[in-house]
């Protein structure tokens, strides 16, 4: 009862903590409710600009990548003294990371959201939501669930983030400490989120696309009609006027839309194509975008080889992900966890890629050189566990093992040991060259001066 006692007692809501703006002092520190100068719209060191939603080519590079990052898993791990992967943590954390971040994402949908927010504000933030402590007072916290949301003021010690509030329903502002929650910046800022970038180009671009679509898509016909006379005077221009509303009267009149004319009058269509070079800035900036995000076409199709796939990992997902696990690694866990070799790193399948045709041997050149176990390898197929024990063990077995208990009694207690052999073959070499020596009439143990000539 005592530990149910303290846990509620200590059991933490960050949309249940509401500062008192009322006691915040005049000026700038009155918008960051006492916590010093606050800045709207974005970073005090960045101009951030306003995204404009994209529904064709931009949106399908931000899904890729999301979903390309989200496939990678990130891990709360054990880690040995040289830094090295031992175990899997077992704590509400992990288990955050791995099967439910919060009641409405799994793990994949919270890291897509992550990378999406990410790439759309410049910068995302991953905000405890339940904890077992509060984080303002503690940093040894207990993750239950957790959120992304986004930075709406800037303070010199804390952070107002814009979060889903799955109580309410609705999405609510909130003030946290920047040491409690992960601020995760966008390793690609300057390529998407300035406003001069190449992104930001590329859309205003097909913006431009679009308005000059609908002008062409508008149904307008664009008719000159030539009457017969002049209209210089104002009496021929309410003439022509009047004969423009009859054209028009006819056409939505009827029924498959046909007027007819005077014989004198003659009429010019004007519906044709605006010839500009919009398409072809647009077609060098999507090629140029691509080479700074480390995206090709083939990649974005899935027609990439191994090499473009290689390349599209480490300058594309790689920034990502350590921006992620850096994040959180140094909001989320204490100096005496990371000291006890907690880590949050990410782990990649390395046999995504690989071809069927290809995966048998390199399972056997992993098992043969005793790196990966039967089981891990069927484990990488999809297979069930094997039941022999022989299945878990690091051997190669193409090559004869040998028993140990055979191999102890094959041993002579009585034989003498090798070094003993080895000493005795040494003596006997030396023996029978003393006596060469003293046939000769050489003293074997008379000193030879090496200056001699």
């Amino acid at each position: 009862m005592a530990t149910l006692r303290g846990a509620l007692k200590h059991a933490f809501n960050a949309f249940a903590y509401r500062p008192d703006l009322s006691k915040a002092d005049s000026g700038l520190h009155s918008a960051g409710g006492g916590y010093g100068g606050s800045y709207g719209g974005g970073r005090p060191d960045r101009q951030q600009p306003h995204f404009g939603n994209e529904r064709t080519i931009i949106s399908s590079i931000y899904t890729r990548i999301s979903i390309d990052v989200a496939s990678i898993n990130i891990r709360h791990i054990r880690t040995n003294e040289a830094g090295r992967y031992l175990e899997d943590m077992v704590s509400s954390f992990q288990e955050c990371l791995s099967v439910e971040p919060n009641v409405d994402q799994g793990p994949d949908q919270f890291i897509q959201d992550l990378v999406m927010t990410l790439f759309d504000k410049g910068v995302a933030v991953v905000v405890p939501i339940d904890t077992v402590t509060d984080p303002r007072s503690s940093n040894a916290v207990d993750i239950l669930s957790m959120r992304v949301g986004w930075v709406v003021n800037w303070m010199p010690r804390h952070v107002r983030l814009s979060v889903y509030n799955d109580k309410s329903g609705l999405r609510e502002e909130i003030v946290m400490p920047k040491s409690s929650v992960a601020i995760i910046e966008n390793p690609l800022y300057s390529v998407m989120n300035l406003p001069n970038s190449t992104l930001q180009r590329l859309i205003r671009k097909l913006n431009l696309l679009d308005v000059v679509d609908d002008a062409s898509s508008s149904g307008k016909l664009d008719l000159i009609v030539q009457l017969p006379y002049t209209v210089k005077s104002e009496a021929k221009r309410q003439q022509a006027e009047q004969r423009k509303k009859d054209i028009e009267f006819q056409l939505t009149g009827s029924k498959f839309g046909i007027a007819y004319t005077d014989a004198t009058e003659k009429i010019t269509q004007l519906n044709r194509p605006v010839e500009n070079n919009l398409m072809g800035q647009i077609e060098f900036l999507v090629k140029m975008l691509y080479s700074q995000l480390g995206v090709t076409q083939e990649v974005i199709d899935g027609n990439a080889d191994e090499a473009a796939m290689l390349n599209y990992l480490n300058r594309t997902l790689q920034p990502i992900l350590r921006a992620f696990v850096q994040a959180m690694r140094r909001s989320f866990l204490t100096k005496t966890a990371r000291t006890q070799g907690q880590s949050i790193m990410y782990f990649r399948d390395p046999f995504s890629l690989v071809p069927v045709a290809n995966l048998a041997e390199i399972a056997d050149k992993f098992t043969r050189n005793e790196i990966a176990s039967s089981n891990e390898i069927r484990g990488v197929i999809g297979w069930a566990p094997a039941e022999d024990p022989k299945a878990d063990e690091l051997v190669n077995s193409n090559m004869p093992q040998a028993d140990p208990a055979a191999l102890e009694e094959s041993v002579d207690p009585a034989a003498p040991a090798p070094e003993d052999v080895m000493g005795g073959a040494f003596d006997d070499i030396e023996s029978e060259l003393d006596k060469a020596l003293e046939d000769l009439g050489i003293d074997p143990d008379e000193e030879v001066d090496d200056e001699a000539p």
